[in-house]
This record gives C-alpha cells, sequence and structure tokens, in this order.
C-alpha cells in the first residue's frame, strides 16, 4: 500500500518520464550515462492510522472531484487515490474468480483511496464524514470503508491483481501515459471513441490518477486474440499517444523510455532537448558502451 511521502516523491516521474532530467541529469537516463555506485536513503515516518476506501464514480470528473474534496478536507494525509474502471473487474472475474470483488454491482468507475493520519483523527471517521459530504455532492452513490487492516488489504489485492489478469487476456496495446489533471475526462472520452472508430475492443482504463498517470490498455473481445489485430496495434498506439500529446501529456510516464519507445521519444519530444541529450551522452559516454539503444537511438 502507497505511503504518502513515497507518491508525493514520485509524482514528477510519473507525470513525464520520457528522457534526461535537465537538473537531475540521472534521473530518466534509465542507465545511459553512467552507474550508481551509492545512494542515500531518505525515510519519512508511518503514519499513525491509515483509513482505506473504495468508492463508486460516475465518471473520472467526478473521481477528480472527489480528489479535490478528499484533500480539502485531509489535504496531505491523503497517500493514493486510484481510479479503476469496470474492465478491471470484469478481466478479474474473467481470469481469476478467487479475487473477491468487494462490489456487489460493479460501477462504471471507481476510486480506490487511502489516507495516512496523526493521532486524534480517527480515518474510519474521516472517511464516513468524507463519504456523506461526497454524496451531498452528488459525487459518489455508493462507497465501501475497510474497517479493519484485512478489509484493505482485500481492496489493495484487487487493485494490484489487475495487471495480472489483464496479462492474462492479452492486450492488443498497452499505453503507460500521463495527462494534466484537468484534461484526462476529455482523453478518456476522445481515446474511446477513436478506438471504438478503428473497430470492436475492450478499454480497461486504470491508475493513479492523483499525478495523472494512466494505464490505458486495449485489449480483443471475447472469442478474439491479441494476435487477430498486430495489423491494427500501430494505429491504435499512434491514436493514444497522438491524444496525450496533444493534451500536453506524457507518452512514458512511470516505465520509462527503454528500447521501445525511442521512437516515440523522437516523434513527440523536444528537439532542443533531444538535441542536447545526444550532447551529454557523447560527452559522457563517448563509446556508447552505458545501455545502448536505451532513450537515444545507438
Amino acid at each position: 500500500m502507497p505511503d504518502g511521502s513515497i507518491l508525493n516523491g514520485l509524482s514528477r516521474l510519473r507525470k513525464n518520464n520520457t528522457g534526461y532530467d535537465m537538473r537531475h541529469l540521472l534521473i530518466g537516463a534509465e542507465g545511459t550515462l553512467g552507474i550508481i555506485t551509492a545512494a542515500s536513503l531518505k525515510l519519512f515516518p508511518q503514519p499513525a492510522q491509515t483509513g482505506t476506501a473504495l468508492l463508486q464514480a460516475a465518471s473520472p470528473e467526478a473521481a477528480l472531484a472527489l480528489l479535490s474534496l478528499l484533500r480539502d478536507q485531509l489535504g496531505d494525509g491523503v497517500s493514493a487515490f486510484e481510479l479503476i474502471h469496470r474492465q478491471g473487474f470484469d478481466f478479474l472475474a474473467e481470469t481469476m474468480p478467487d479475487v473477491d470483488i468487494p462490489w456487489e454491482s460493479v460501477p462504471e468507475w471507481s476510486v480506490l483511496l487511502e489516507v495516512g493520519l496523526p493521532n486524534g483523527i480517527h480515518p474510519q471517521d474521516a472517511l464516513a464524514q468524507f463519504y456523506i459530504t461526497a454524496t451531498e455532492q452528488g459525487l459518489t452513490r455508493d462507497g465501501l470503508i475497510a474497517q479493519n487492516a484485512r478489509q484493505a488489504d482485500a481492496f489493495w489485492t484487487v487493485r494490484e491483481t489487475i495487471p495480472e489478469a489483464n496479462r492474462r487476456i492479452g492486450s492488443v496495446s498497452s499505453h503507460d501515459i500521463s495527462v494534466p489533471l484537468g484534461a484526462i475526462s476529455d482523453f478518456v472520452a476522445a481515446a474511446d471513441a477513436q478506438i471504438a472508430a478503428l473497430g470492436e475492443f475492450r478499454i480497461n482504463c486504470f491508475g493513479h490518477v492523483g499525478d495523472g498517470n494512466l494505464h490505458y490498455n486495449v485489449f480483443p473481445v471475447p472469442g478474439k486474440s491479441r494476435d487477430d489485430h498486430m495489423t491494427e496495434r500501430d494505429q491504435i498506439k499512434r491514436v493514444v499517444h497522438d491524444l496525450v500529446h496533444g493534451l500536453g501529456g506524457s507518452v512514458s510516464a512511470e516505465h520509462g523510455v527503454g528500447r521501445l519507445k525511442v521512437d516515440d521519444l523522437e516523434r513527440y519530444g523536444d528537439p532542443v532537448k533531444l538535441s542536447a541529450m545526444r550532447a551529454i551522452k557523447h560527452a559522457l559516454d563517448p563509446q556508447g558502451i552505458m545501455n545502448p539503444g536505451a532513450v537515444l537511438r545507438a
């Protein structure tokens, strides 16, 4: 289960992990500039108490409104806020029926949230008050608040098992992207419409909505496999990445560029920054022995 301070520290990387960070040079370099031989680890105290809840959200826009309300009420106590589409629960039921689905009737969108609070503020009471306010404002109509660690672990097991269910289905094209928070709803609506125009697919969209990071993955419908759509894969990827770039986002949020996204970095990256990256690479690694072919073309 994520810790708030860790999430805060990682948010910048998730938003735009495309190439070298010119202020913190080894961030995003992916081993192409040097080898880290030592590191300092800064530890943060664990919160005195944590609380976890799973809430229904009518749409990604409603999920963002829930996040805003939660931050208004609990501030830095918000340590995790995950957006989950119904398709993720459906994939779990299809491929991993032993995983306990908390919902009796799975909503179109859910948010899984966690808060870490100091002594004196009971997390279940704080989340109950948040839920009351959210329902009064029409932001949710159903929710589950974990009453103990076992229930909280069960909620997180669902979220953390979705990627395995995705793997068992087999995606046609997977996308690790980020967009500005205010553009998430527009992105999801536009991407869904454009993918539907290409053919019949299932889409599983989920991710760390607190920092704009989404995993937008496209899958075949039942009766077909990813192999049936290999000729469409590049077109799907281009549609998603063009939308992300047009909204001011990043086509590589958490997972970096590696070798698979070198073309994307060249297509969507700032030419001036790319030129500077190549100059830095040549200066620090003139023989090209540091992870050749990653981030920059060998």
